[in-house]
């Protein structure tokens, strides 16, 4: 899962949010350092990020993608989840896919302090290209493959796989609706225990 599935599945939090959204720069224990709730959301997303890597429909997904893309290929798959949860945003959630994301940034900005290195670096960009809204076009997700792609010199080509997303595109959404369902009830149960 990417940025926008971590946030959605922390429920209403928005601390919760916070710590699932910056969790993959966050190392070992170095959790701890975090407020209690941002620490949960650290927790969520290692658990989500643990379930998704050997759930068999996400499997099944990146083996179409391996051969041109290597271990790039759950990366690559995120991004594509994160594009159908935004294309269908409208069937998980009643608050608008805009207004949701301008929310978050709101919170992101409201607790600047707290934010990791990382996710300070990142919020500029993310905010000046709406990263989290893009995701619902083929073209938004598609630049930020490419940026993706640049920052690790083009040795991904993850560049090239939206062909992929579009020659199997119905396919890939049918996968993602299974997943996604699994999921959203792990994260519910997860997020009960923490």
């Amino acid at each position: 899962m990417n940025f926008l599935a971590h946030i959605y599945l922390s429920g209403d939090n928005d601390l919760v949010k916070i710590g699932n959204f910056m969790a993959d720069g966050i190392r070992g224990r170095d959790f701890e350092d975090y407020p209690v709730e941002i620490q949960k959301g650290i927790l969520l997303h290692r658990s989500i990020d643990s379930f998704t890597d050997i759930h068999p429909v996400f499997r099944k997904g990146t083996k179409r993608l391996h051969e041109k893309f290597h271990h790039y290929a759950g990366v690559i798959l995120d991004v594509f989840y994160d594009h159908f949860l935004a294309k269908n945003w409208s069937v998980y959630s009643t608050v608008a896919l805009e207004d949701y994301v301008q929310h978050f940034y709101k919170v992101l900005d409201s607790n600047y302090d707290v934010l990791s290195a990382k996710t300070k670096n990142i919020l500029p960009i993310m905010k000046q290209y709406n990263w989290l809204a893009s995701y619902a076009t083929i073209d938004g997700i598609s630049r930020i493959l490419v940026q993706m792609d640049s920052r690790l010199g083009n040795k991904s080509q993850m560049r090239h796989s939206p062909a992929v997303l579009q020659e199997y595109y119905s396919l890939f959404e049918e996968e993602f609706t299974l997943f996604f369902e699994d999921v959203r009830l792990m994260a519910s149960e997860k997020l009960a225990t923490l």
